[in-house]
């Protein structure tokens, strides 16, 4: 079992499980339908395009660009003690869109729509959970696992 977002996946297996490891391998993975082509991410079982459930995992580099943002002043539940913060929709360069935080290296008076981004993921290791998250940062930002 392992957790995403502070929600816990009950299913004894899931088809894009494996996505899990390889973010704990150091890859940022996407899904291509093996019918159609179609890249998703975050990756799906099943094709949005053509509903295929026939997919394989490819690679990302984790460029994107920044399609809109907006800064958070009055936080969600849970959140509070973070705002403000600013959070961003961007387009990977392979194929897929996140909504992420924007990150330490880019600052507030810098964001402008359509700028260049690297996806970074965030990832925080407990036992057979993960907890993971993202953040938007200047090209060329490396990652790697968080160990807690």
């Amino acid at each position: 079992m392992f957790r995403w977002f502070g929600a816990v996946n009950f299913s004894p297996y899931t088809k894009v499980g494996d996505f899990a490891q390889h973010l704990r391998d150091g890859r940022l993975m996407a899904s291509r339908c093996s019918r159609c082509g179609a890249t998703s991410f975050p990756p799906r079982a099943d094709c949005a395009a053509c509903m295929s459930g026939e997919f394989e995992f490819v690679p990302l580099s984790g460029r994107a660009s920044l399609q809109t943002y907006t800064k958070i002043t009055a936080a969600p539940t849970g959140f509070e003690k973070l705002a403000p913060y600013v959070v961003g929709v961007a387009d990977l360069e392979e194929g897929g869109r996140l909504l992420a935080w924007i990150g330490e290296t880019i600052a507030e008076k810098e964001i402008a729509i359509g700028m260049k981004l690297q996806v970074v993921p965030r990832l925080f290791e407990e036992l057979e959970e993960i907890k993971v998250y993202y953040t938007l940062e200047r090209p060329g930002t490396s990652w790697s696992v968080v160990e807690r």
